[in-house]
């Protein structure tokens, strides 16, 4: 059981690390330059435009962002949760490689708001007249193998959950039950396992009416009092002589 206990921590573990490096890379290749475009000479502008990854796959951000939520959320979740990340997962990371793959296969289109922003020239068909030449960088493919490794760490997930051990007792309820049942389970059980209380008779009950104190009675008699002041008001009494 230990051993089996140790094998799950350590698939988890590498599992989430394999996800959170796979976002780490694509948040990383987001900030760097993808595209060095060279325009022209027949317009007033500037000779070569360097376009960001955030311009050339806006998406690309927001999906390594949660990419990196993901990872979190997978260290709290339970199994059945936990497949549903994973599959979300999956998908995140086929967006990013879409996201980054798009951007590569066009990059003067990826880059046209970056172009238009520098010249001033809008339009797809005058945007492309503009470019001379264009210089892929490194930051591109490295988006794409984060995404390849948000994919492989999610399948992995899907996989080998079984492997995982049960999240931590701080994120459990307090009577939740030691093999991770929950806690409505565990009372239940818990009741079905006490023994019935024996039927209380009319001799018990006459005797713990005997005996408990009568705490209603002085109130009832203030009440009382206090209604019959009240009429001597209402007559014109003074209820004080």
């Amino acid at each position: 059981m230990a051993a089996e206990s140790g094998i799950g921590r350590r698939v988890k573990y590498s599992t989430m690390l394999l996800l959170l490096v796979g976002s780490g890379l694509a948040l990383l290749a987001a900030t760097q330059p993808w595209f060095a475009i060279r325009l022209t000479d027949t317009a007033n502008h500037a000779s070569t435009i360097t376009v960001a990854g955030s311009v050339a796959a806006p998406a690309l951000t927001a999906l390594s962002l949660a990419g990196l939520a993901l990872t979190a959320a997978l260290a709290i979740a339970g199994p059945v949760f936990r497949i549903v990340l994973a599959l979300l997962g999956v998908l995140l990371g086929v967006s990013v490689m879409i996201s980054a793959i798009t951007a590569v296969s066009d990059a003067v289109g990826a880059s046209s708001a970056a172009i238009t922003t520098a010249t001033g020239v809008a339009g797809e068909a005058s945007v492309r007249r503009l470019v001379q030449s264009v210089e892929t960088e490194l930051w591109p493919w490295l988006a794409i193998v984060g995404a390849v490794l948000i994919i492989l760490a999610s399948a992995a997930v899907v996989v080998f959950s079984r492997l995982w051990p049960g999240p931590s007792r701080k994120y459990q309820t307090r009577f939740a039950g030691e093999d991770g049942r929950p806690a409505d389970e565990v009372m239940a059980e818990a009741a079905d396992d006490t023994p019935d209380a024996a039927p209380a008779t009319d001799d018990d009950e006459a005797r713990a009416a005997a005996e408990s104190p009568e705490v209603d009675r002085p109130g009832g008699l203030d009440r009382d009092t206090a209604i019959d002041s009240w009429d001597e008001l209402t007559r014109g009494d003074d209820p004080t002589r």
